[in-house]
């Protein structure tokens, strides 16, 4: 178990390095089901069953998420982690795609010399609700990456 969830990790990072050669949908989809399949795996008896519902779940939150953001939705999350008081929502309407979002950033901490904070994202895409949550890192030149 413990080589698995070491694998998932491990294959998370390589998705997020090699997310140049993808869109923003299949990337999504890649790091949402690799996340979901290591909380499956965590959280259920079985962790075989819990691994393979957790990556389905996560690739169809992942896929949507990355399907639908665009930088403006991108740079809206920055802005919220960036300058929102720890469970303080932003929310914003997309004008190109008319999706809607809700960022609402956690208190920082520090991780590996990097700043981090948790994000809950709800989206409602095309009339259907979305709730993701992710962390992200910021850089040194203040931009944010979201890692899961």
């Amino acid at each position: 178990m413990k080589r698995f969830i070491a694998s998932a990790i491990i294959a998370t990072f390589l998705l997020g390095t090699v997310a140049g050669c993808a869109n923003k949908a299949q990337t999504g989809a890649g790091v949402g089901s690799m996340a979901g399949a290591t909380i499956g795996a965590l959280t259920f008896k079985n962790k075989l069953t819990g691994a393979a519902l957790g990556a389905g779940i996560g690739a169809l939150i992942g896929y949507a998420i990355g399907n639908e953001m665009d930088k403006h939705d991108q740079a809206q999350i920055g802005k919220a982690l960036e300058e929102n008081p720890s469970g303080k929502p932003l929310a914003w309407k997309n004008p190109d795609t008319g999706a809607s979002y809700e960022a609402t950033p956690s208190t920082p901490y520090m991780q590996q010399d990097k700043v981090y904070r948790d994000i809950h994202i709800k989206a409602t895409v095309d009339g259907q609700e979305k709730d993701v949550k992710a962390k992200a890192y910021r850089n040194p030149d203040g931009t944010w990456v979201l890692v899961q």
